[in-house]
């Protein structure tokens, strides 16, 4: 059974543009998937703390010697390394805040990128553990940030979440840019029309053929 770990974090809720497009792509891989399963994983309503000095004695402590304490310190992040690893492909909705992630997003990847369970150290090389995965990831911000443009270079955005799937060994990561909502904040365009073609190029996708087991969309 494919399994779809979905993940939203836009504090805005309904109104989001991100979550709007990223619960499209569920819709629409669920219809090319019958049977399939999805996750569910809102950061924006989950409580993540900042990792401390507890934390990361915890986290780099041999497994074996931790102690009942600090696996209570690492359980949210074990839960939320175990929806990982458990999909096949992950679609996350992330608006841009100040030309980067939310906060909520940066503390989930502090969760995740953990030595031993996403990435490893062998024969002194690093090495990403979650090989086999795809990553769709669904970028809103009120400005444009196109390849190429003057703009471009604020886009902190998308190049983290590239780096960041990249480095735990996920090497198919596709952004999709939804910029330009402030369009719709001021009236010039409906949410109906900016949303169209982003819509359409779901629909698009999901219609390329079958590449891996792993991997049904690209």
């Amino acid at each position: 059974m494919l399994t779809l770990l979905h993940i939203d974090s836009s504090p805005l809720l309904n109104k989001s543009i991100s979550r709007t497009l990223s619960a499209e792509f569920v819709s629409v891989w669920q219809a090319k998937n019958p049977g399939s399963r999805v996750v569910r994983r809102d950061l924006a309503a989950l409580d993540i703390p900042p990792i401390d000095e507890q934390w990361i004695q915890a986290a780099f402590c041999d497994p074996a010697l931790r102690s009942a304490s600090q696996q209570t310190q690492l359980a949210l992040s074990d839960q939320l390394i175990a929806e990982l690893i458990e999909a096949d492909e992950i679609v996350i909705g992330v608006p841009m805040h100040n030309f980067s992630p939310p906060a909520k997003v940066k503390l989930w990847i502090d969760q995740i990128v953990r030595v031993g369970k996403t990435y490893a150290q062998k024969d002194g090389k690093r090495v990403g553990l979650l090989s086999g995965r795809t990553v769709h990831a669904f970028v809103a911000s009120g400005g444009e940030y196109l390849p190429d443009s003057p703009a471009e270079k604020f886009d902190f955005v998308s190049p983290y979440l590239r780096t960041i799937f990249t480095y735990m060994g996920i090497d198919q990561v596709h952004v999709n840019s939804a910029g330009g909502t402030a369009a719709i904040l001021f009236g010039n365009v409906s949410r109906e029309a900016f949303l169209q073609p982003h819509f359409a190029a779901i629909g698009a996708r999901s219609e390329r053929p079958l590449v891996n087991a792993q991997s049904q969309l690209q």
